[in-house]
């Protein structure tokens, strides 16, 4: 065992350095740490395993550093789960205990260090929070033969984006540069109408001149053991004057000519090779070009056998006399796309108004590794109507523009596909997508289009702080709404019906910004109002109608309570309700001071309290139980932390709550200010083994308000976690758009074996980005209507109902069986979220076979 403490004085004076020179002077090829050392972690690389393909699909280096020295170390494959769930990001503390050097026995001279095991990850001590620039901090490499750029497992050649496969990213990816002047021979040169006639004959075909008329987004093949080395793929559909093909980059050549094959480019092409065309893919709609499409035969541009040999055209050097088509575009304004057919392909432009943050969905492909889909909501208005552009972009292999559209900007997505659900229209972006904003749009092809000069035409009309004000960005959105019935084998959105118990499978197998959407059936079992944001009092005032609903006051605790308080307090709820009422008081819920440290707030079970019970214990006896356990993790806690270092996952005593490998859910929800329970529920709950409880409304789940002045930090937040640590982004304000409150609902399951508590936060104003592209037919604002539409009717007299009222129709939910519809997505760092954006009560559900 040895320490960094003893070394910290050491004449290098870094804990870090001399750490591994001990481990590299070590008898043995491993070294555990007797006090973890806090490390920053600057920078998190992804690549293919090349393990055999039952292992982990993918393998990561990080870069570390302790302030005076930074080091690349891979991480130990089993604790890759850290960095799928975003708990080890860059600009976190890692608190390292053990650590082992490998040998690559295939090669002279080359190793590298290997983290083992990972005690916690922590807030960055104060010493850390005054670096820069982290790239100027000297890199220590343990050999000659490390790779700054690459993988420290020599037989990968390139790292992959940390959340997805499908964008360029890496030095190995020239990026675009103008196209130098050339000087080529056109006098022999064939058409594409004529390779069929080569594909057919022995014969070499002579060389094509074509252009690019549209580009699809990066796809990765990569598995595990396989010997390629940049098994990537891009395709093209190209045109002459004879017709349209479509041109497949394979391989090496990816990442040589990806960022430099722009659509509109010209082509001057070699030694290419022509196969038959693979038909079960996605193709662009070529509508408005008057050209025979080619579809038996693909040209294939390859690295080798044969070299494949492209020169791209200067558009100052393209000639008329070559009569290549323009690239084809068929804009379309708002007011046109509610009558165009369903999967219709169309181009727009607008003003974005609104950005969600980027999600991911996992690919339902069944081979190779598994793979994600980025993608974000984005709102756009172009002055032809009142409502938005409701886009669902994907991302395009185009981070650059991907990650910076903004409130604002001018957008122009091309290849984007009318969806038609019921009463909603929305536009998702296809493979063939291209996006373009603000400072990409000078000298592209679409410049001249009518409906494109329209528009910048209409802009000159606007007041940017007019604009300003109707802008918004993040929160939960999701979008169509989910249909006014259910039917299990034809919902529109084919979510499954999952068993209440079975959501542990589902929040445990759950990765960083993953979006999942679930269908669980039950009783409402309780709701509580929450004010958002929180605040210690709630004016009485904000309950009205003379509903027995007691005003549950925060005493202005500095923390929210515990799991272990919050869920030993609720079973004291349960204790103390009468089971013949139908609205309850919540008492005053007992703090804990927890200081600046967090705990294991994770799934749970009751079955503790449940043995307490049966075994005679006291409410007393109880506490005094909880206190111990309590005192035992603040000691084992202590032993981790020293004068700078605060541990955001401290460990939780099993004697008081079973944990399970799950994500964290946020922080406990501050008392209610208001609570109804159903009849059964207090005695029922008693019985119920799992509880999954989703905590307070997180931040992250309520749209705010854009400013320009803290655009930078927005579009950091609303993107995926980065790959880089960039430490000068500072905090900002967050102003939310319209959210005044929300409803935790209790959801039990037809078992009574196990329950969940989702939220519901309704739509209360236009504003709201969830309130654009839905119905706004009028309610009776009982809650049970508010939360299957997702929003509060306003009152004659222009105000939203207060949360008394609402609550004074719950018992209306009594014994009703409901349908709930809920989002899932882990936001990363341990939290995870939980809405329901559907509830459908018994009259709204049908069975297989139309009956309800």
């Amino acid at each position: 065992m040895a320490g960094p403490a003893d070394q910290r004085d050491s004449g290098s004076g870094s804990a870090l350095r001399a750490v591994f020179e001990q481990l590299r002077s070590a008898h043995t090829l491993s070294l555990t740490l007797s006090s973890p050392l806090c490390l920053a972690v600057i920078a998190l690389d992804r690549y293919l395993s090349v393990q055999h393909p039952a292992a982990e699909s993918y393998s990561y280096d990080l870069t570390v550093t302790d302030g005076r020295w930074r080091i690349k170390c891979q991480l130990a494959d089993n604790l890759s789960q850290w960095v799928r769930t975003s708990s080890l990001r860059c600009g976190a503390g890692v608190l390292v205990s053990q650590l082992s050097i490998v040998h690559d026995e295939t090669r002279l001279s080359h190793s590298y260090v290997r983290i083992d095991s990972i005690h916690s990850v922590v807030e960055l001590p104060e010493r850390f929070l005054s670096m820069k620039d982290v790239g100027s901090i000297p890199e220590w490499c343990q050999d000659h033969v490390t790779r700054s750029d690459g993988p420290l497992q020599l037989s990968r050649k390139y790292y992959l984006p940390l959340w997805i496969n499908d964008d360029p990213y890496g030095s190995v990816w020239i990026p675009y540069s103008p196209p130098p002047d050339v000087v080529i021979d056109v006098s022999r040169i064939t058409l594409l109408a004529d390779l069929e006639a080569f594909f057919h004959s022995s014969r070499r075909p002579l060389p094509l001149l074509v252009r690019i008329l549209h580009r699809s987004r990066i796809w990765y093949y990569g598995k595990p053991g396989q010997n390629i080395g940049f098994p990537f793929q891009v395709y093209c559909e190209v045109a002459d004057q004879s017709g349209v093909m479509s041109m497949v980059v394979w391989n090496d050549l990816c990442p040589e000519w990806f960022n430099r094959l722009t659509v509109g480019s010209v082509l001057y092409l070699q030694q290419y090779s022509l196969k038959h065309s693979y038909q079960n893919r996605s193709r662009p709609h070529i509508r408005t070009l008057s050209l025979m499409t080619f579809r038996s035969i693909e040209i294939s541009l390859n690295p080798r056998s044969p070299a494949s040999v492209v020169t791209v055209i200067p558009p100052k050097s393209v000639q008329p006399q070559w009569s290549l088509p323009d690239v084809p575009y068929n804009f379309a304004t708002r007011s046109e796309v509610d009558s165009m057919n369903n999967n219709q392909a169309c181009d727009i432009i607008g003003l974005v108004t609104y950005v969600g943050r980027v999600e991911r969905i996992r690919s339902k492909e069944k081979t190779g590794p598994e793979k994600f889909w980025a993608y974000r909501w984005v709102h756009a208005v172009d002055g032809t109507t009142d409502s938005p552009f409701i886009l669902e972009i994907f991302s395009s292999s185009q981070p650059e523009i991907f990650n910076n559209i903004c409130p604002m900007t001018y957008l122009v997505c091309t290849q984007m596909r009318v969806c038609q659900t019921g009463c909603s229209v929305y536009l998702t972006s296809s493979t063939e997508t291209q996006l373009f904003i603000t400072g990409c749009h000078k000298k592209q092809p679409y410049v001249n289009e009518p409906k494109v000069k329209a528009f910048i035409q209409w802009t000159k009309t606007l007041k940017d702080s007019v604009m300003l004000r109707r802008t918004a960005v993040g929160g939960h959105y999701c979008y169509p709404p989910a249909p006014p019935t259910f039917t299990p084998t034809t919902n529109s959105n084919n979510e499954p019906i999952t068993a209440v118990a079975d959501l542990k499978g589902e929040l445990e197998s759950l990765q960083y910004r993953e979006h999942r959407r679930v269908a669980v059936q039950g009783y409402v079992a309780a709701v509580q109002y929450h004010t958002w944001p929180p605040r210690p009092e709630t004016p009485l005032s904000e309950l009205q109608e003379g509903v027995s609903v007691r005003v549950v006051r925060d005493t202005g605790a500095a923390n929210p309570p515990s799991t272990v308080e919050e869920m030993t307090l609720t079973q004291r709820e349960m204790d103390s309700t009468s089971p013949d009422s139908d609205i309850t008081v919540s008492p005053k819920r007992r703090r804990v001071q927890t200081g600046s440290r967090g705990v294991h707030r994770q799934y749970f079970t009751r079955s503790k309290m449940q043995s307490n019970r049966q075994a005679g214990l006291t409410s007393h006896e109880e506490e005094e139980e909880e206190r111990r356990d309590e005192g035992e993790i603040e000691s084992e806690e202590s032993e981790v932390e020293d004068e700078h270092t605060s541990v955001r996952q401290s460990p939780v005593g099993k004697e008081i709550v079973q944990t399970l490998q799950v994500p964290d859910v946020q922080q406990a929800a501050s008392p209610p200010t208001a609570l109804w329970e159903s009849r059964v529920w207090p005695s029922v709950k008693q019985q119920v083994t799992d509880h999954f409880c989703c905590g307070r409304l997180d931040q992250e789940s309520v749209p705010e308000k854009f400013h320009f002045d803290d655009r930078e930090v927005l579009l950091h937040h609303l993107n995926l976690s980065p790959a880089r640590w960039t430490p000068d982004l500072t905090s900002h304000t967050h102003t939310p758009v319209a959210c005044t409150g929300y409803f935790t609902l209790t959801i039990l399951g037809l078992k009574q074996m196990a329950a969940v508590d989702v939220l519901f936060v309704p739509v209360v104003s236009p504003d709201d980005p969830r309130a654009a592209g839905v119905p706004h037919s009028q309610h009776d604002n009982s809650l049970l209507s508010c939360i299957s539409t997702g929003r509060l009717c306003v009152q004659p007299d222009g105000s939203c109902p207060t949360p008394g009222s609402l609550m004074s129709s719950a018992p209306q939910l009594e014994s009703e069986r409901v349908v709930c519809i809920v989002d899932l997505c882990l936001l990363g760092e341990r939290r995870v979220e939980m809405i329901c954006s559907k509830l459908y009560g018994t009259t709204d559900i049908c069975q297989p076979d139309g009956t309800q």
